[in-house]
Parts: structure tokens; C-alpha cells; sequence
């Protein structure tokens, strides 16, 4: 995605291929680190919004062009002429973007090479999976640069913990793929050169699940961020009903049955 075209969906060219049920953001920002500002990130959420209503979607990749940054963050040059009300929507057109990922109806994965910085990290924390390069870097300096992290960064604390949350916002100092794994914060680190072949793994788990019940489960999730447990509960216990609504379940657990169920003893076995 550059700064004057919005960011491109790709996926192959058989609508009913499952290279179709697959499309790629790939965010093509400034200074090779993809630096993102507001026109970007407007770009950005008009694509992932489109993207919602794709019929037959199964999973989104969002990626960073290039291996030197997923995003690295927000363009300091634009925030630095903010005033208040400008201020206000910068900050809001970061979170369109969360928002916008988190509310597609399927998996959404980011793909972690180079920087994942401030704004980055945000989105990337709104994603679903996140995969990410050895040689990662991350970080949410804000507090350097005279602002705090906002927005997504709340959900910081529901992925690596108050402590290390913490310690990410308040010193801003950057950290490595491994210490993102060890806390949560990434599900899963790779060589750099294996990067495609892990998300491709991925990719091909989530296209051998049932879709509507993929769908239900990302929606279910959302709202237990928010819910009591005894309300969390009670809304799983709906999700659980309607998912029989269709002939989804019973057609797939019969064949589950069947692939699983042991071969016949030959003549003569005891």
C-alpha cells in the first residue's frame, strides 16, 4: 500500500479456488519501513472493510512489503503538526484499522519481518495470529516521542499480562521475536527464510476447518473480551445452538467419524 493507492487484496484468480479464499494486505508505506500516516491508514481500513464483505473469504494475511518492517510505525512528521482535534482523528484513523480487522468474520494472521513499531504493534496486536521472523523487532516507544500508546494497545494486557504490558508502554524500549513468543505476544517464531512456509502451514489448517464454525468462534471470542464469565458462558452456549442451525456440524462430524472409525478384524481375528 503506498501513500496514494489503497492497499490491494490478491488471492488467485479461481473464485472458487482456495488461493480465492485467501487474500494478502500487503502495506507498502514510506521510508522502507512502511511508516504509515493518515491517508495510508484510511487506505488501509477502506480495504480490510471491503474485504468483510467478500463472499467465500476464508482467512486474511497483512503483511508489510518487504522484509524490513511489517508497519514501523506512525509518520512522526504528520503527528508532529497535530493539534488537539487533528490529534483526534490521527489516533482515530489508527484505531479504523484495528477495528476493521477485528471485525472481519475470519482469521486474520500477521506476517512479523523487521519492525513492528507503535502503531504497527497495535494492528498487529488486533490480528487473530500472529507469526513472526527470528530477527523481529518490536516496540511501543510512544512514550519517547512525548504521547502515550493508545487505542489497540489496550489489548496488551490480555495477551502478555499487566506486568509485561507495563514494561512494553512505560519504558518503550524494543524487544526481540523470542521475548514476543515467551510472553504471549507472537504464537509462533521462524527463521527468516521460513517465514511463507509457516504462514502457509497455518493457512492450510485454517482452510481444512469449517468456515461457518471459524466464523463463530473469532465472533465468540470478541465478545468474551468484554463479557462477565457467567455471561461469556451463556453466550458460548448460544454460538453452540446456532451453529446447528445449519447442516454444517452433522455433516462434518459424520465424516470425522468415518476417516477415524477403526478398520473391520479380518476373518478368523479374535
Amino acid at each position: 500500500m503506498s501513500s496514494d493507492a489503497p492497499p490491494m487484496p490478491q488471492a488467485g484468480p479461481d473464485a472458487g479456488s482456495a488461493e480465492a479464499a485467501i487474500a494478502t494486505v500487503t502495506v507498502s508505506g514510506r521510508h522502507g519501513l512502511n511508516i504509515v500516516g493518515r491517508a495510508d491508514l484510511a487506505a488501509l481500513a477502506e480495504a480490510l472493510e471491503r474485504l468483510a464483505r467478500r463472499p467465500g473469504l476464508r482467512a486474511v494475511v497483512l503483511r508489510g512489503a518487504g522484509e524490513r518492517a511489517f508497519i514501523g510505525g506512525a509518520d512522526l512528521d504528520e503527528m508532529a503538526a497535530l493539534d488537539p482535534h487533528d490529534a483526534r482523528a490521527f489516533i482515530a484513523a489508527i484505531h479504523r484499522v484495528c477495528e476493521a480487522v477485528r471485525s472481519l468474520p475470519v482469521p486474520v494472521i500477521a506476517r512479523l519481518a523487521g519492525y513492528t513499531l507503535g502503531a504497527g504493534l497495535e494492528i498487529a496486536a488486533a490480528c487473530d495470529l500472529r507469526i513472526a521472523a527470528a530477527d523481529a523487532v518490536f516496540g511501543m516507544p510512544e512514550v519517547k516521542v512525548g504521547i502515550p500508546s493508545v487505542v489497540e494497545a489496550a489489548l496488551l494486557p490480555m495477551l502478555v499480562g499487566w506486568g509485561r504490558a507495563r514494561q512494553m508502554l512505560l519504558l518503550g524500549e524494543p524487544f526481540t521475536a523470542a521475548e514476543a513468543a515467551s510472553w504471549g505476544l507472537v504464537q509462533r517464531v521462524v527463521p527468516p527464510d521460513a517465514l511463507d512456509a509457516g504462514l502457509a502451514a497455518w493457512i492450510e489448517t485454517l482452510l481444512a476447518a469449517a468456515p461457518r464454525a471459524l466464523a463463530q468462534q473469532k465472533a465468540l471470542m470478541r465478545q468474551w473480551e468484554d463479557l462477565p464469565l457467567r455471561a461469556a458462558i451463556a453466550a458460548g452456549i448460544e454460538a453452540f445452538a446456532d451453529a446447528f442451525t445449519t447442516d454444517e456440524p452433522g455433516r462434518l462430524m459424520r465424516a470425522f467419524r468415518a476417516a477415524r472409525r477403526p478398520p473391520l478384524p479380518s476373518a478368523g481375528a479374535i
